[in-house]
């Protein structure tokens, strides 16, 4: 009876390595987590403009918008005219924590501004196209510049598909070598 099972435990731990190592076409796609103004945070300094320029921004992705809440906030503006004039009157949300996490979840453009209209004026204000997804991404990314010495808070990460999946290959290869030498 024992014997019987072997081949077939056998066949499920070399199908459950197959779709572990060849899965990532069924996996969802990687998002990336974009750190508004890089190292500096939501900051006139910054230069938020620059930073965004040459960037791509797809639905998944977040923004994450780090900041003095005692200092700042941010608005989400419904339109091109509000968020040339500065106009956080009728905004879509007003963020106000520090640390804004924001994901881009439709295609479009979405418009955000300080929320001190003095700063929004200055040029601290970000408009964003956001594109379709594209499956082929292979690894969550963050994006800043070179490492901060300033202490702002970094966007969480997330381990690779690819280091995940070929950790779920080495879990399931020992499981199926431990089962071999127990006798199964």
């Amino acid at each position: 009876m024992v014997s019987a099972l072997v081949p077939m435990m056998m066949m499920m731990i070399m199908m459950m390595m197959a779709v572990s190592l060849g899965g990532g076409k069924w996996a969802a796609a990687a998002e990336v987590h974009h750190v508004v103004g890089g190292d500096r945070g939501w900051d006139l300094p910054s230069n938020v403009d620059a930073w965004s320029s040459g960037r791509v921004f797809r639905v998944g992705d977040k923004l994450w918008f780090t900041y003095s809440a005692a200092q700042e906030s941010i608005a989400e503006v419904k339109s091109k005219e509000e968020y040339e004039s500065c106009d956080v009157s009728n905004a879509i949300k007003m963020f106000t924590d520090g640390l804004d996490s924001i994901l881009l979840d439709g295609e479009g453009i979405r418009y955000f501004v300080s929320g001190k209209t003095e700063n929004c004026k200055n040029g601290l204000k970000l408009h964003v196209e956001v594109v379709p997804d594209e499956h082929t991404r292979e690894n969550p990314k963050v994006t800043t510049s070179e490492a901060s010495a300033t202490g702002l808070a970094a966007a969480p990460t997330s381990p690779s598909r690819a280091s995940v999946r070929i950790s779920e290959s080495f879990v399931l290869f020992f499981v199926g070598l431990g089962l071999c030498f127990m006798g199964l």
